[in-house]
């Protein structure tokens, strides 16, 4: 149930993110929000804990602000350089956190695949809600948020630009924190960016390319499930690896 939930916002989000050209806007967030909840496993919490959330929640913020003001601050220097380094830094920052804990492996293991099969029906309904929530306030101001995607369009001021930037980033980060405390990290970029490529591939316009992502998600969703049971192997790892192979049929069939 965890990935069906997970599939609906993060298709729409990930076409969002293919269209600006920031590909990897949100594994440099996941990582983030993992260096947070790192940050409270050292403290002493449990990942279960409703601090370790706000922790992340609170790290996501600073790289959606982070994000949002380096759009446009220096075209000189790609914003996806910036978007590697904070990737890289905040990985290297949590293996070194790690490296001092005598449960770090394991510690590091749920950050990165998640533990998707054993969340709580209360973790469902929180993160659905708060999904409805999120996806209400983009239906409500689509028409600036796709204005804003959409690199080619430079109709709007640019303190609106970054505004809407700044909106942007900051719903993204809770979903992101969010998703990362249920999937782990590489689940969650493969849930955003790898539906959303696919629909870019095989189908035209913005309604079109949603409803595929999103069949496209479910069904990988559930073939990697049934490969983790049928095979004992971790389940986000076994989701992410059919979300690789469903792309590479697809782009040569």
């Amino acid at each position: 149930m965890a990935a069906f939930v997970l599939t609906g916002i993060h298709v729409y989000l990930g076409l969002h993110v293919v269209t600006r050209g920031v590909i990897f806007v949100d594994l440099a967030l996941a990582q983030v929000a993992a260096l947070g909840m790192a940050v409270g496993v050292l403290l002493g919490f449990d990942h279960a804990e409703g601090i370790m959330y706000f922790l992340a929640l609170g790290f996501t913020f600073l790289g959606a602000l982070l994000f949002s003001y380096t759009r446009s601050v220096n075209e000189r220097v790609p914003q996806e350089a910036i978007i590697g380094i904070t990737y890289v830094v905040s990985a290297a920052v949590m293996i070194l956190l790690f490296s001092k804990s005598p449960e770090g492996a394991e510690h590091l293991n749920h950050l990165l695949v998640g533990s998707i099969l054993f969340v709580t029906p209360k973790e469902v309904f929180q993160t659905f809600m708060l999904y409805a929530v999120i996806g209400g306030f983009h239906w409500r101001f689509r028409t600036e948020f796709l204005a804003v995607s959409d690199s080619q369009n430079n109709g709007k001021s640019d303190v609106n630009r970054k505004l809407w930037d700044f909106l942007f980033y900051i719903t993204f980060g809770f979903v992101v924190t969010s998703s990362v405390k249920i999937a782990g990290v590489l689940l969650v970029f493969s849930f955003l960016i790898v539906p959303a490529i696919g629909a870019l591939l095989f189908v035209e316009g913005i309604s079109s390319r949603l409803i595929f992502g999103w069949i496209f998600g479910l069904v990988g969703s559930i073939l990697g499930m049934l490969a983790s049971l049928l095979l004992d192997i971790p389940t986000g790892a076994a989701i992410v690896v059919t979300f690789g192979f469903m792309l590479v049929i697809a782009w040569l069939f």
